[in-house]
């Protein structure tokens, strides 16, 4: 068993490998970049290391100074969790020159998963159906070709996009090649690859992904599904296990698909391979050749950890379950409660002043913040994961507009409204959601309202915070204070001032 890891990553994420750490009594490294000295996933980490500047090019995304920082903490492995260096194939293969385990799949998966022309090529060699589309698209007169093959509107693509990022619809021939021309800059832009390719855009299907697991004996099992139909501009906001269209003929019929999927590819570690479904039909889209963000659902209904297998997997240990032992209980929904407009999604950043986490029967909160937190404007600004449990579908919605209603977190526009406006959304609850769900059912006018009603109460709430031990403006000259401590050496003092603060949100 490792007696190290590196988490190559911040908040959340990095405190959720960390606790798998340290129920397999592996001792965890952070890094931490200049806006995050004050992160709670640097206290929690047994060790941690500064890494840079805020920009993530010089921290979380600068690879020589992770392994300099690997190195000189003497780890076994590398654990990237998900997001920046997570689907870098070139990351995982420095990690191995370097004499790391890297816990993840191979380099080589991941260049396949990257791939969104090569991964449709490789789905379509192991069977597994692929929403009708074209090869690479080199040429605007190769695009016209395919998109009258394919018939309007089609979605142009870049090939190595993640996150809905390169994502072009043409709805028409004269929309088409502005789109050929924003969707292959975008690819250049952001994932250093101007490859894309067409395919047929489907109006308003679900989306539906599968988790896997696969060891590097051979052995590959999913866990099920889960429904990500709830978007806002190609990004998942909720997400809920099972799906409320899947029954188990169809769940055994999928998960065999991205089983074979994953055998086609040799992947190993944890995975998700994506589908669209509509009109009774699945497509593959894509894989997600990491964690996901909403892998805490899967294991709240298989009782299954995902974080601890991907250790024990790079580790070398077959998986401990065969299809058969994976069973499902009961239904969990995520929230994926951001620091933005609930209205715009403009995210926001700022500290956070009162805070407060939902609790009781059914419900999960996977955070990086605190009190006297500040959301920093240069990383993605989710503030926590909120997932709730129950027996039925309906029972983990009711738990989910509780714990939203528990929720206090001032100082930074959240988007909680947003969460409660769907959670009470009458199709919504009925199951029929799609990925235009949040503009076809005129989502932003709903949160209005809601933001409107919740006002008295959430006024109520704030009530617990009127007669704490530390008033608003002694919190704020604390951490106006503690911003004075930047240099390195400061930290020490730093680490025993922000323990105190700590505990008053505890």
């Amino acid at each position: 068993m490792f007696s190290k890891v590196l988490v190559a990553n911040r908040g959340e994420i990095a405190v959720r490998v960390m606790r798998a750490c340290r129920e397999l009594g592996i001792e965890s490294v952070a890094i931490y970049s200049s806006a995050d000295k004050k992160a709670f996933h640097r206290v929690y980490a047994d060790e941690a290391h500064y890494i840079g500047k805020a920009d993530p090019r010089r921290s979380y995304l600068n690879i020589e100074r992770i392994l300099e920082v690997a190195k000189k903490a003497e780890v076994d492995a590398i654990h990237p969790g998900y997001g920046f260096l997570a689907e870098n194939a070139e990351f995982a293969e420095m990690c191995e020159e370097e004499g790391f385990i890297f816990i993840g799949p191979s380099p080589e998966a991941i260049r396949i998963a990257g791939s969104k022309v090569r991964s449709r090529e490789k789905m379509t060699s192991a069977g597994v159906p692929v929403i009708p589309g074209s090869p690479k698209i080199d040429s605007v007169d190769d695009a016209f070709e395919w998109a009258e093959k394919l018939g309007y509107p089609v979605a142009v693509k870049a090939s190595g996009g993640g996150g809905g990022i390169g994502i072009v619809i043409a709805n028409n021939p004269s929309e088409l090649e502005e789109a050929f021309k924003k969707s292959k800059k975008l690819g250049e832009s952001y994932f250093k690859d101007s490859t894309i390719y067409l395919e047929k855009y489907l109006a308003k299907p679900r989306h539906i992904e599968v988790q896997i697991i696969a060891d590097e004996h051979g052995n590959v099992i999913h866990l099920g599904e889960r429904e990500c139909s709830i978007q806002r501009r190609h990004q998942k906001l909720i997400e809920e296990s099972p799906s409320p269209v899947v029954d188990e003929e169809l769940r055994e019929k999928i998960g065999e698909l991205a089983v074979r999927g994953a055998k086609e590819i040799g992947y190993t570690n944890a995975g998700t391979f994506e589908f669209l479904y509509e009109n009774g039909e699945f497509y593959f889209l894509e894989i997600n050749s990491r964690l996901q963000v909403e892998h805490t659902i899967t294991e709240v209904v298989t009782g299954i950890d995902i974080v601890k297998y991907q250790i024990l997997i790079a580790d070398g240990e077959p998986l401990h379950h065969d299809q058969e032992d994976v069973t499902f209980r009961g239904h969990a929904i995520e929230c994926r409660i951001n620091a933005e407009d609930p209205i715009n999604f403009y995210p926001r950043s700022g500290r956070i002043v009162h805070y407060r986490s939902p609790g009781g029967i059914g419900v999960r909160v996977d955070s990086g913040i605190h009190m006297g937190y500040r959301i920093p404007e240069e990383y993605d600004s989710m503030i926590s994961k909120l997932v709730t449990y129950g027996e039925t579908r309906r029972e983990a919605i009711a738990r989910m507009r509780r714990a939203l209603y528990e929720y206090v977190i001032e100082g930074v526009e959240t988007n909680i409204p947003f969460h409660i406006a769907v959670m009470n959304d009458e199709e919504f609850v009925k199951g029929n959601i799609h990925t235009r769900f949040v503009e076809e059912r005129n989502i932003a006018e709903k949160v209005k309202e809601y933001m409107a009603a919740f006002r008295p109460i959430k006024a109520k709430l704030d009530e617990i915070f009127m007669e704490s031990e530390f008033t608003r403006e002694e919190i704020s000259a604390i951490t106006a204070a503690i911003d004075l401590y930047e240099e390195e050496e400061r930290l020490g003092i730093e680490e025993r001032i922000w323990e105190a603060i700590f505990s008053l949100g505890a």
